[in-house]
């Protein structure tokens, strides 16, 4: 079954209250001595996800139907558009509970809280730490290829 993408119409979460937790790899064992071991127990872990979104009349009334139709009250993962330190990007996500709200503001828009679940983690591919410079100065050569790069 093909992945649900966010509808056009909803806009990019509010920056106020945004943040990424991710979901600790690690398993410790603590020792009768005291001392503790941690290791990696997992490769992949979810990361959760606070949003906010500012929402029309309009726009507030069409997400509650696609969340209680498409998303099967919230169950069904889809394609979010979210924003993490590798930039703005669709990533695998759904709702961890039901939504808050929503909430009137003071502007007559309606604003709709809710905690999402990305499937994994958002990280560079492997291979990049052999060569940081290339990561750390990719804007330098984007803007340098598509300025030099000749026109066909």
């Amino acid at each position: 079954m093909a992945l649900i993408m966010q509808p056009q119409w909803l806009p990019e979460p509010l920056r106020d209250g945004y943040g990424l937790r991710h979901v600790s790899p690690l398993k410790r064992s603590t020792f009768v001595s005291g001392r503790s071991m941690p290791r990696r127990a997992y490769t992949a872990t979810p990361t959760q996800v606070e949003v906010r979104w500012l929402l029309t009349d309009v726009e507030a009334g069409l997400f509650e139907k696609w969340f209680q139709q498409v998303l099967v009250d919230g169950v069904s993962w889809f394609a979010c558009r979210l924003r993490t330190p590798l930039g703005m990007d669709y990533y695998k996500s759904r709702f961890v509970d039901i939504y808050d709200g929503p909430t009137l503001t003071a502007s007559n828009r309606w604003v709709i809280t809710a905690q999402l679940e990305m499937y994994k983690r958002a990280l560079l591919a492997d291979g990049w730490l052999e060569m940081p410079d290339g990561y750390l100065h990719a804007a330098i050569v984007d803007a340098a290829a598509n300025r030099e790069w000749p026109s066909p």
